[in-house]
């Protein structure tokens, strides 16, 4: 993938400069500090991947998006967490919050490429599961995919929350191996410690609060963006 830094900051700019430097697979086109020559040369380029900064002068980055090649997907940098929500109305793909570390950096790349391997190649994505196996108190439990509500994560172990059932199945996994288990399609990751069944979701509320199951699950910011801009795929136009 190939990728553009905007940020009025030099610092900033050096430091995600670095990191699109060490990170494989992703080539770093160029680096603006200017918003204004930013645009054309995300226009002429068309990078894969735009990390952007939201506060600039002259043209501010939530102007900047909304003038993008189709093809670009946006990150936006800033330290200013309350711009989360206005990230979401211009299809952002992740929102980073200043300082940002590496491990951060390393995840928007990977939702990158997840999304433009979807957009690309639709047709080679795999059927979803109709079940998977997961081992508790020593006996393999064969589980619908379809009854399950949500999954939850505690160090060593996660917990599979599923209709009917008031107690939850804990078996010996990380989160990220269930997160690649489960189809992406009707799974969706909202918190460090949480996987929900998004068709499952009774209600989200002001406070980006998901009440799902028994459960209520306040998202955090770097789940957020991401999340929002799923609902909005499942809003009227």
């Amino acid at each position: 993938m190939t990728c553009i830094i905007v940020d009025d900051e030099p610092l900033a700019v050096r430091q995600l400069a670095a990191y699109a430097e060490r990170t494989p697979d992703l080539q770093l086109l160029d680096t603006f500090t200017d918003s204004i020559a930013a645009i054309n040369a995300v226009k002429e380029q068309k990078p894969d991947l735009l990390f952007l900064d939201i506060q600039m002068p002259n043209i501010n980055g939530m102007e900047l998006a909304r003038n993008l090649p189709a093809q670009t997907r946006v990150v936006f940098t800033t330290a200013f967490k309350e711009y989360a929500f206005e990230s979401y109305e211009v299809n952002a793909l992740d929102f980073l919050l200043k300082p940002i570390r590496y491990t951060k950096f390393l995840e928007s790349v990977e939702k990158a490429r997840q999304w433009f391997g979807k957009e690309k190649e639709p047709e080679t994505a795999a059927p979803a599961l109709p079940s998977i196996f997961i081992r508790v108190d020593g006996e393999l439990r064969n589980i619908p995919v379809e009854r399950i509500t949500y999954v939850s994560g505690m160090k060593d172990y996660v917990m599979f929350y599923l209709d009917g059932e008031r107690k939850p199945l804990v078996t010996h996994l990380t989160m990220k191996a269930v997160e690649e288990m489960l189809p992406s399609q009707l799974f969706m990751r909202v918190h460090r410690s949480y996987i929900i069944a998004v068709d499952k979701i009774r209600k989200v509320d002001r406070n980006d609060c998901i009440y799902i199951g028994d459960e209520i699950i306040h998202i955090p910011d770097g789940y957020l963006a991401a999340f929002k801009a799923f609902i909005q795929t499942r809003m009227p136009k």
